[in-house]
């Protein structure tokens, strides 16, 4: 029998996502556990591949650890990984009046999930992108930037879809259905 998956995460939504998308059938038993990770800065695998290793250490068994970028075409990438200090400091608002300068307002969702067995093991990246546009902020205000993000092909943000639809298109959903099928694998 297998250890139990630690998702690391405080953000109780995440938490709530995750469980939602994964559903009854995944192979392995979740639990969480929120820990102090450092913010680091490089690019987003880079980045995931730190977190994941340093959480490992600090759970002393196999993790998985969930980043989220969200990446503005017209400002090259950017906040990308950064995102989350963005958006403490700005707001869905903020988000959407950094581009008021350009024409380009396209962006891309990016949900990297790294799971690692053990401290010894390399990790394994999952990602997840979905193309969509920066809004004028629409919807409820309860996790993060989904009021200002609008995916392609879609009138209405990810924070104005009900959670079962945006869990069926979403980056997070991508990078799980990735990192579901590698653990149905595994266990066949």
């Amino acid at each position: 029998m297998s250890k139990p998956l630690t998702f690391v995460t405080g953000n109780a939504k995440k938490l709530e996502e995750l469980v939602a998308i994964l559903g009854p059938q995944f192979p392995r038993k979740l639990v969480s556990k929120k820990v102090d990770l450092p913010e680091l800065q490089g690019d987003i695998d880079e980045i995931a591949i730190i977190k994941c290793k340093e959480a490992c250490k600090e759970v002393d068994g196999p993790v998985i650890v969930e980043d989220t970028s969200l990446c503005f075409n017209a400002l090259k990438g950017l906040p990308g990984p950064y995102i989350k200090w963005f958006l403490d400091k700005l707001g869905p608002e903020g988000l959407h009046k950094m581009l008021d300068g350009w024409e380009d307002k396209s962006a891309e969702a990016v949900c990297t999930i790294t799971y690692v067995e053990d401290c010894n093991s390399e990790p394994i990246i999952f990602q997840g992108r979905t193309e969509g546009d920066i809004v004028y902020p629409r919807g409820p205000r309860d996790f993060g930037w989904d009021p200002c993000f609008q995916p392609k092909g879609y009138s209405v943000t990810y924070a104005e879809m009900p959670k079962d639809e945006k869990n069926t298109i979403s980056h997070r959903y991508r990078a799980l259905a990735k990192m579901q099928e590698h653990f149905v694998n595994q266990h066949q």
